[in-house]
């Protein structure tokens, strides 16, 4: 009976720090963080007068399609585990994004996945939510890479024809090297079993060697789906905040933002803020948009999609059970 107290008393603790850690860092983000807040809360003052407005309910109208994509993507994966429905898969997204907000490169969200499951193998579940992972980083590296592109003939293939040459064989080649590994994820599981260190996680990865290419196929698919409303919604963002371009230049320069902040590991438990915004901001600097315009964008495109989800998420961490009997494989 102590026992199961404990249990229940270190549970409901370990809930109540993630609450508590979610908001901090929530705070922390938006009210202390320098050059953010302050600059975005007078910007979007202005915006509010502005015919565009609109836009900002349609952006927010899009979060549940963004996560409705990943959803998806996590019931057909899940399905090699157990039947998972949309609901309980979007339930799952919901608690990964909670915690994954509040850890580096957003391990969190494969613990968040994990918990949601009822089979006693629900460890190998991490195989699965890597190959989605994935999926989504090929969608970005690809499209980023074709927006790179224009950045690199527009501003830089005259002065520097070798090295924008070198860039564009280098792109090319990281966007078919990815490909073949997705479509070849039984040789990623072959390289991380030849790698001693590694050589423990093969059983937890090795359902990754059992999608078909028809599935690996339906999920990359959904992950462009997904990139595609991301996208929008950052393009929208930039209408509303006055960043005015042509298309081509508004795809190129989020694709190319997307494409480098996927690139570049995260260190802070802040998952990618930062990193987005910094990129944002060079690569429409080059487009002659001003700095603040372009980070008042990012940060409400960051606001809606992560920190508004993750704070609707922990309603769902809050449900989550930990320990479960009589489950089956």
């Amino acid at each position: 009976m102590n026992i199961a107290a404990n249990r229940r008393f270190l549970l409901l603790s370990g809930k109540l720090l993630v609450v508590a850690l979610t908001l901090y860092l929530l705070w922390q983000a938006i009210f202390t963080a320098p050059d953010t807040f302050l600059n975005w809360q007078t910007i979007l003052h202005n915006t509010l007068a502005s015919p565009y407005r609109w836009l900002f309910i349609v952006t927010a109208i899009l979060i549940p399609l963004n996560w409705g994509f990943e959803a998806k993507k996590w019931q057909l994966l899940g399905q090699k585990l157990e039947p998972i429905s949309f609901l309980r898969a979007y339930r799952a997204v919901m608690v990964g994004l909670t915690l994954g907000f509040i850890t580096p490169n957003r391990i969190g969200d494969y613990a968040g996945r994990v918990l949601e499951l009822k089979s006693k193998q629900r460890l190998d579940a991490i195989g699965a939510i890597f190959i989605g992972r994935f999926c989504q980083l090929v969608a970005t590296v690809i499209v980023g890479s074709v927006g790179l592109l224009y950045f690199i003939v527009g501003f830089f293939w005259a002065d520097y024809p070798g090295v924008s040459l070198s860039l564009v064989f280098l792109l090319t080649a990281i966007s078919a090297a990815m490909l073949l590994l997705l479509y070849n994820a039984q040789a990623m599981v072959a390289v991380i079993s030849a790698v001693k260190p590694l050589r423990k996680l093969v059983g937890y990865v090795a359902i990754m060697g059992r999608y078909t290419s028809a599935e690996i196929s339906k999920v990359l698919f959904l992950s462009l789906g997904r990139y595609i409303v991301f996208l929008l919604q950052f393009i929208l963002l930039l209408i509303l905040f006055d960043v005015k371009l042509s298309v081509l230049q508004y795809v190129c320069g989020v694709a190319g933002t997307f494409f480098i902040k996927s690139i570049v590991p995260s260190v802070s438990l802040l998952s990618d803020l930062g990193v987005r915004e910094l990129s944002a901001m060079y690569l429409f600097g080059l487009l002659g948009q001003e700095r603040l315009q372009v980070l008042s964008a990012s940060l409400s495109l960051w606001l809606l999609n992560i920190a508004v989800p993750s704070v609707l998420g922990l309603y769902f961490v809050l449900r989550l059970r930990f320990f479960r009997k009589g489950v089956t494989a």
